[in-house]
């Protein structure tokens, strides 16, 4: 991926736009020590070497002005979007996450170190990186960037492949329930399962913790709910914005971690037998010591947690509605 880093001024007056507060095009030119990114601000960008036939050369100049309305949400100073593009005759499908309110002291961290990956974009896609280094199966970045203007104002993007003709578990599961003969669906939940616990152990082991490890994370091919396929290396995971190292706290992430995969593991086709399995598949022989019981205990704790929080914010939106 090449990286290229340019100054970006802010405009006095917004563009156009669907967010006014979106970083407009640079107007100047300007070396890039600390003082000036402080005071003029500055750009730092990053994309593969076939995005600019799709979005042309002018893209870093738009992206954040750029109108989405495919599967688009935005919330709190962020936005979501699928945006579809066709080059040549070829056709690019890429969700565009945008970040237009970041905290002060992450923009005077940018403008002081502006390598330091201080947006949720370039820390994601940093993420992103680590994961495919250490085999994990993920989306792939196409573009991310960092838009720094005066005195601190911080914004960014980051564009990612769309995996195509893929669906997160907590659909998959269920169509597969419903297509595939008992004795085969069993099977492809084994698979599936220690597959799962595969993913999940590369992360733990070297301390790294996804923070939202929910099924909806995890996606499979859609062919491969009519099957049982082998496995490896055909479950991808996304949504590594969160993801951060812990070495002296890590069996607090730990339990955080797996109690999120238990929660969202209820669903149409999981079972105990399906959970105990995994719990197997991820702890081997350590689920019979004494760490192993303790961690047991604090997972189905958080896991109890989860379920009554969630059983009281649809109380509370039934009863608000």
């Amino acid at each position: 991926m090449n990286q290229v880093d340019t100054p970006l001024e802010l405009a006095e007056a917004p563009t156009d736009s669907v967010r006014a507060d979106a970083a407009p095009p640079p107007r100047r030119e300007v070396a890039a020590s600390w003082w000036e990114r402080l005071t003029h601000g500055f750009r730092r960008l990053c994309a593969t070497p076939d995005w600019r036939d799709f979005v042309g050369d002018d893209w870093a100049d738009t992206i954040m002005q750029t109108e989405l309305t495919d599967d688009f949400h935005a919330k709190q100073g962020r936005s979501t979007g699928r945006w579809v593009l066709q080059a040549l005759g070829r056709r690019l499908s890429v969700y565009l996450k945008r970040h237009y309110e970041l905290p002060l002291s992450h923009g005077l961290g940018a403008a002081l170190w502006p390598g330091g990956d201080w947006s949720p974009a370039m820390l994601e896609r940093r993420n992103l990186e680590w994961a495919r280094q250490h085999g994990i199966p993920v989306p792939r970045v196409v573009a991310a960037g960092e838009y720094l203007g005066p005195w601190g104002k911080l914004q960014s993007f980051l564009a990612i492949e769309e995996l195509a003709q893929m669906l997160p578990l907590h659909q998959a599961i269920p169509l597969a329930a419903r297509h595939l003969a008992p004795t085969a669906f069993r099977a492809w939940k084994i698979g599936l399962t220690h597959e799962i616990a595969r993913l999940t152990r590369i992360l733990h082991n070297h301390d790294r913790f996804h923070k939202d490890l929910y099924l909806c994370h995890f996606f499979v091919r859609r062919a491969d709910i009519y099957h049982v396929p082998v496995w490896t290396d055909r479950v991808s995971m996304i949504d590594f914005h969160r993801m951060n190292c812990h070495t002296w706290t890590r069996l607090f992430w730990i339990s955080k971690d797996l109690g999120q995969l238990l929660y969202s593991s209820e669903v149409e086709g999981i079972d105990a037998r399906d959970r105990l399995r995994f719990w197997r598949a991820y702890f081997g022989r350590q689920r019979h010591t004494l760490l192993g019981k303790l961690l047991r205990r604090v997972v189905l704790m958080r896991w109890r947690r989860y379920r009554d929080h969630n059983i009281k914010s649809r109380a509370a939106a039934k009863s608000a509605a």
